[in-house]
């Protein structure tokens, strides 16, 4: 049963400040700007971006409006300006409707493009007024539920279980799996179905916390991990808090087989310091894309357009889904007509049924209007990569690995 997503922060006293800055995509041909249902008459489109810019979110998401700008000059070589707004939800529900908010009545933007775990809050305003969404389905069901929002690596099924993340932790020689995860929604649901999935697999899981609340404390995590005697871990939360696990466990003496996080990968991690690099060294990060390190035709297409973006070296998570999100939305612009609408880019929208996030999905294809079957992206395939110093190695047999849908298994969000 898919559950309502219920709001599991403090709840705000007042809607914070609504952090905004306007970025122009690549030169293009100047005109009008395409409002929330007017006609696109010169290519030139306006989007939202809502993201967890600030806020206990911020390290996993924040770097999305980079791949957007990446993404602005695969755009413009297909013949679209994109210009966007971006509003900060600061990891808070109320400023996270706030941002819908002001985007419909004082941006009028064409569509928004979604990178934040907050954005269940906002999604019934931007549903209620037919405002096509595409992004990443990272924080609750609304992206099975409402036909007007479009996941980029699926709606994911979140209470089904594939056999994906088994297969990887018997690879690794896991016996006794740790799982924590934020009590979201998606994250909550995600945790317990990678310990249903490593059951499956014959996995032990010695611990699970599935309602863990952002920014709490994880030293009483630790303590459980350790006294339950796990040699493998997967955390559905922000890798900041994640490497505050992975770092107790260590001083604890705690010897993990493997650990791993579903974002982190990239350039946030390698910029982010000395303690940082330190607590993620021999950690596995999930990737729903290519590698860079793999060296494909679509990795280097991606570099490139973030070198002229100013982003050199490994990307990071948002700034994948930030740039996929743009292609597609180039993608659904085409099959919308010479002068789109945003009821018209509904309509391209849900005729896609081979996404192939401008080739980062290798050999595979995604069909973003199925809402019933995905449970771990382009058929349940995950990209592995492990950080050895200053290096993200791709894991041989991991690139990606693929699972199927384990029949009748259910799990649901804890309460």
């Amino acid at each position: 049963m898919i559950r309502k997503p219920r709001t599991v922060l403090a709840a705000a006293a007042a809607v914070a400040t609504v952090l905004l800055a306007a970025g122009c995509g690549s030169s293009g041909s100047g005109g009008s700007t395409a409002g929330a249902t007017g006609a696109a008459t010169n290519k030139t489109i306006t989007v939202g971006v809502i993201a967890d810019m600030t806020g206990a979110a911020a390290s996993g998401n924040k770097s999305v409006v980079e791949g957007v700008k990446a993404g602005t000059y695969y755009a413009s070589r297909n013949g679209y300006t994109i210009k966007y707004i971006v509003g900060d939800t600061a990891t808070n529900p109320a400023t996270a409707l706030a941002v819908a908010q002001k985007f419909v009545t004082q941006d009028h933007v064409f569509a928004v493009l979604a990178n934040s775990s907050l954005l269940f809050a906002a999604a019934p305003y931007l549903t209620a007024h037919n405002v096509p969404v595409i992004g990443a389905a990272e924080d609750g069901p609304e992206w099975i539920t409402s036909k007007n929002m479009y996941s980029i690596f699926g709606a994911l099924q979140t209470t089904k279980v594939a056999t994906t993340m088994g297969k990887f932790f018997k690879m690794e020689g896991v016996t006794s799996l740790g799982v924590a995860a934020y009590s979201l929604p998606i994250a909550s649901e995600s945790g317990a179905a990678a310990a249903a999935s490593a059951e499956a697999a014959g996995i032990k899981v010695g611990y699970l916390n599935a309602k863990v609340t952002l920014g709490s404390d994880v030293a009483p995590i630790v303590l459980a991990m350790k006294n339950a005697k796990v040699d493998g871990i997967v955390m559905q939360m922000d890798p900041d808090t994640a490497f505050g696990i992975i770092k107790g466990l260590r001083d604890q003496g705690v010897n993990l087989k493997a650990a791993l996080l579903p974002t982190g990968y990239g350039g946030d991690l390698l910029q982010a310091g000395p303690g940082a690099l330190a607590a993620a060294q021999n950690v596995y990060f999930l990737s729903g894309y290519e590698l860079m390190e793999m060296g494909t035709p679509a990795t280097k297409s991606f570099a490139a357009d973030l070198k002229s973006a100013g982003v050199n070296g490994t990307p990071a998570y948002g700034m994948y889904n930030g740039y996929v999100s743009v292609g597609l939305l180039v993608q659904g612009l085409k099959a919308a007509g010479a002068n789109p609408t945003s009821a018209s880019l509904l309509t391209a929208l849900s005729g896609i049924h081979d996404f192939t996030a401008l080739g980062l999905y290798g050999s595979h294809k995604l069909d973003i209007n199925d809402r019933e079957n995905i449970v771990a992206g382009a058929d349940n395939c995950q990209w592995i990569a492990k950080l050895e110093g200053s290096t993200f190695k791709p894991v041989p047999n991991a690139i990606p690995v693929c699972g199927d849908i384990v029949p009748g298994k259910t799990v649901s969000a804890a309460t």
